[in-house]
């Protein structure tokens, strides 16, 4: 059941949305104080935000662009500041929806069900993981045995391609290819080098033996 936070400051539009929220099966919270906005949305990390502009204290667009540099969460603003520069800086600040007031619940229950459909559709996993090694792409670390270490691009496109062809060896020619995506000539010393990095930063998190060499032939996990 998703979770949908609501941030109104006019509480009988507060508790309406709640109340047509939770007929359609969403879980609401909802902040009554508007200090600190941002941590509190990250604090109940949210399915999906409905954001009005006019705060006390702040203003909506500056939340929208505040939060938008801490998550991904989806953001509808929903608000009675209807002119098309409102719109326009609502969606340049990462708003993903712009919905006015006074609304059609049955519109914004479907705005909130087709924004939350298209943000469910990733096109990669962001986590993988192979033999108690798990591996976050978009922040680039790898986890094992309750331990992190941020990789360079190179440890993670390694690491990441071995783990994608797990229980298969991967060509030295098809890493390099993968690493520099270039025709141009690279010394097989520098894939050497960056494999022993790897290995080395591995090893910080307690992992050893992961990559096999199979001479002549490639690598693989």
């Amino acid at each position: 059941m998703a979770l949908i936070y609501i941030v109104e400051d006019d509480e009988p539009i507060r508790h309406e949305l709640a109340q047509v929220l939770a007929r359609n099966g969403y879980r609401t919270a909802a902040c009554e104080t508007f200090d600190h906005v941002v941590d509190d949305i990250v604090a109940a990390a949210p399915d999906l935000v409905l954001l009005d502009l006019t705060l006390p204290g702040t203003d909506g667009q500056f939340v929208c662009r505040e939060l938008r540099e801490h998550s991904e969460v989806p953001i509808i603003v929903l608000t009675s500041r209807v002119t098309e520069i409102d719109e326009v800086m609502s969606m340049t600040m990462g708003a993903d929806d712009f919905v006015s007031k006074p609304y059609s619940s049955r519109v914004l229950v479907a705005r909130i069900q087709a924004l939350l459909r298209r943000v469910s559709v990733a096109p990669e996993r962001n986590v993988i993981s192979h033999n108690g090694v798990e591996l976050d792409l978009a922040r680039s670390v790898a986890s094992a045995n309750g331990k992190q270490v941020e990789l360079t691009k190179n440890e993670m496109r390694i690491l990441s391609l071995l783990i994608k062809h797990a229980g298969t060896i991967v060509s030295r020619e098809a890493i390099m290819r993968d690493l520099w995506d270039s025709d141009a000539f690279v010394d097989d010393n520098t894939l050497t080098v960056n494999i022993n990095r790897l290995r080395n930063t591995l090893e910080k998190i307690g992992v050893t033996g992961y990559l096999a060499t199979h001479r002549g032939r490639g690598y693989s996990v």
